[in-house]
């Protein structure tokens, strides 16, 4: 059986609104406890805390709400640990969006009492005349309404709606939402407020938002406004949520509702039902040169050639899928699982942009990158892995970028670099003179490899060159073609 820290924590909950709606036992709690410490005043029931000790000063003084939740934590630990016992009085519920109980809760320095409360959700399905099981109801916050809506179908109670800021986002995400369905949408339902059209069946354009602040208080404010007028009708404050009953085209239903059609496609057509990972092999590689030459047609000037390039980056994304629906089937990974394993996967190689590790210049990021690419996938060497199936031009520059992050002695000049152990690179004159005088595999290697450094060193992609270049002369030829004729 585990020990438990001598340190205790005893959380309790101040309720939604006023001092009325405190429970009995948390008021025991505070009573008991003479040790208080308070998230922060900006509470209605705080005063019911008597001779306690705030964290607003740590609010005024953090860069961030992560950086201030893990320090208001080592506080109350500190505290605990000197005391034995501490009382921590938080706003609503102790379990509902109070990310300090849950870093205290897997803390092993101290144990962990939580008395249950009444939390602003419960004044909310009250308010609204909803029962949340009912309704399928979920709980997003505002903060991250873009991201914890996606895939969502409704309706969501939006919870700390605290700024203007968190208001127009929403709104922006509820447009995002509306300008999808409509071009997605087959009929059009009546035009919305500010005069587009939306598809039947989807996301209302003329969607009412219910507003729901101050709970429980005198100054208790229930109503409805317009989507589009949401960051201007409402004046949000630290006890503002939204209620969203209808949202039925959330962000990212597209996605959903593309990997619902290759399921079905799976199932009922006969081409689709006989494929293999094998069998599509030479389709992924065929959308995704056409993808490139998708690319290789946009001007970002004009935006000419963008929608074509949407069309192959659809067909691209159709395999990706389908391969991830097979994998499904076999059990293995689902397209949740693809984009939950790359997503982790950037976070923890960008430690300049989500830790502590600085990098100043692309170069600096491609060697962090390439390190920890060899530690987390437990090589020898940054060279294993290397698909050696790569074009050999392709295969070239990323053999030279791993050996340039390594940061190791180079010569550009050919014979002895003067340093042991030094990289040669063929300088190019030199290359092309070998090649005159003996043209060979070995020449035509050299005067190859020795252009790839010369355009790694430039920043062009040697790749993208040669396609341009060949893509010039076809044009050419196919002018003088016709002028054959």
């Amino acid at each position: 059986m585990a020990v438990l820290p001598d340190a205790r924590v005893v959380v309790v909950g101040l309720g939604p609104a006023g001092a009325d709606l405190v429970t009995t036992g948390t008021l025991a709690e505070i009573r008991r406890v003479p040790v208080r410490f308070l998230r922060t005043t900006r509470h209605p029931a705080a005063s019911a805390v008597t001779e306690a000790a705030s964290f607003d000063h740590v609010y005024e003084a953090g860069d961030d709400l992560p950086g201030v939740y893990q320090r208001i934590v080592e506080l109350l630990v500190e505290a605990a640990q000197r005391e034995g016992e501490v009382l921590y009085a938080v706003p609503g519920s102790p379990v509902v969006a109070e990310h300090t109980v849950e870093l205290l809760q897997v803390d092993p320095r101290v144990s962990i009492t939580i008395h249950p409360a009444l939390s602003f959700l419960d004044l909310a399905w009250a308010r609204l005349g909803v029962d949340p099981v009912a309704t399928g109801a979920r709980v997003v916050d505002g903060h991250r309404f873009a991201v914890e809506s996606a895939g969502e179908r409704g309706p969501l109670l939006v919870a700390q709606c605290d700024t203007p800021l968190v208001l127009s986002d929403v709104k922006l995400a509820i447009g995002d939402a509306l300008d999808r369905a409509a071009e997605l949408g087959s009929g059009l339902a009546r035009p919305a407020p500010d005069g587009r059209a939306r598809p039947a069946g989807l996301l209302p354009g003329d969607l009412r938002v219910v507003v729901l602040q101050r709970l429980g208080l005198p100054d208790e404010a229930v109503f409805e406004v317009a989507w589009h007028e949401l960051d201007r009708a409402v004046q949000p404050d630290h006890l503002t949520s939204l209620w969203l009953p209808t949202y039925a085209a959330p962000v990212a239903a597209e996605v959903q509702r593309f990997a619902e059609l290759v399921a079905t496609l799976r199932a009922e057509c006969p081409w689709d039902r006989e494929q293999t990972h094998e069998s599509l092999k030479r389709h992924l590689l065929e959308e995704a040169y056409e993808v490139l030459d998708a690319l290789d047609g946009v001007d970002v000037e004009t935006g000419a050639g963008y929608e074509h390039l949407e069309e192959e980056l659809g067909d691209l994304l159709f395999q990706v899928i389908f391969h991830a629906t097979l994998a499904a089937e076999a059990g293995q990974f689902t397209l949740a699982d693809v984009a939950r394993t790359v997503h982790d996967k950037l976070h923890g190689r960008h430690p300049h942009v989500f830790g502590e590790v600085e990098a100043d210049s692309a170069d600096q990021v491609a060697a962090n990158w390439e390190q920890l690419k060899k530690v987390e996938k437990g090589r020898a060497s940054v060279f294993d892995g290397l698909p050696e199936g790569l074009p050999a031009l392709l295969y070239a520059l990323k053999v030279q970028k791993k050996a340039a992050s390594l940061e190791l002695p180079t010569t550009v000049h050919g014979g002895a670099a003067g340093v042991s152990g030094a990289l040669e690179v063929p300088e190019l004159d030199a290359a092309l003179a070998h090649l005159r005088d003996a043209p060979d595999d070995a020449s035509v290697g050299e005067v190859l490899f020795a252009l790839v450094a010369r355009a790694r060193e430039a920043g062009v992609d040697p790749e993208t060159a040669l396609r341009s270049a060949t893509a010039a002369y076809r044009d050419r030829a196919r002018t003088l073609e016709r002028g054959m004729g």
